[in-house]
């Protein structure tokens, strides 16, 4: 039975990983800014906002400040100082602590 060499497996399939995940950025911003010169790229989401004011004894009170459209980059990474799509469609409620 041929033994399995666990130090240089795991060595490589982390340099694998490292490649992908340093390669997929700048891939996907060039997706995105030929979708943004084909007049897409950029969509809406749907957002609501919540603030949550801290109390005695450890309790807190939640304050329903509305919803909002909020612009966002359809890409895999967030684009142009918007959050991705598909992570907005994924968590619609933004909460600010005080």
């Amino acid at each position: 039975m041929p033994k399995i060499r666990i130090i240089p497996l795991l060595t490589r399939s982390a340099l694998a990983l490292l490649v992908f995940a340093v390669a997929s950025y700048p891939l996907d911003w060039a997706v995105w800014r030929l979708r943004v010169a084909a007049g897409g790229g950029m969509g809406q989401a749907t957002v609501s906002h919540f603030t949550v004011a801290e109390l005695k004894g450890s309790k807190e009170s939640y304050y329903f400040d509305g919803t909002s459209q909020v612009d966002c980059s359809q890409s895999l990474f967030p684009e142009a100082g918007a959050g991705a799509c598909w992570w907005l469609a994924r968590h619609p409620q933004v909460i600010d602590r005080y």
